[in-house]
């Protein structure tokens, strides 16, 4: 009797859904990331106690530049935030937002160096706006 030998079968990779597989991948990783509405860098105020914001908040910026200019910005809390001209541009985006929903929630991310008189006035055109709901940002204080 005579053994037949058996070719050796080459090991093969289907290609073919590659590019779907590529495609999966670039999907789930533009759904899963998270993307921040502010990238200002500003020396924040410390505090012992905190509260977490809630997702989707709107976010007023001051930061101060170098030669003492303050910057302020905005963002509804789904867009990136940018540059507007002062308070009272502020005061006109917040009353936007809050026509639609009474209850938004507002934070305010302003640098450390900056008058608490700045911070107030933002305050006060977020409260003539409508707007009822505010945060300070700041970072933890160690004990």
């Amino acid at each position: 009797m005579k053994i037949v030998r058996q070719r050796k079968s080459e090991a093969i990779i289907p290609t073919a859904s590659m590019a779907d597989i590529a495609f999966l991948l670039i999907i789930f990783f533009m759904v899963t990331t998270v993307h921040d509405v502010d990238r200002t860098s500003v020396n924040l105020p410390a505090a012992f106690t905190r509260i977490e914001n809630d997702k989707g908040s709107a976010m007023v910026v001051l930061s101060k530049q170098s030669d003492g200019e303050i910057i302020y910005k905005f963002s509804d809390g789904k867009e990136t935030s940018t540059p507007v001209r002062g308070p009272g541009d502020i005061s006109l985006e917040a009353s936007r937002l809050t026509f639609n929903d009474k209850t938004k929630q507002f934070v305010i991310k302003a640098d450390y160096d900056i008058r608490y008189e700045k911070i107030d006035e933002i305050m006060d055109n977020l409260r003539k706006a409508g707007a009822t709901n505010l945060l300070l940002l700041t970072h933890a204080k160690e004990e």
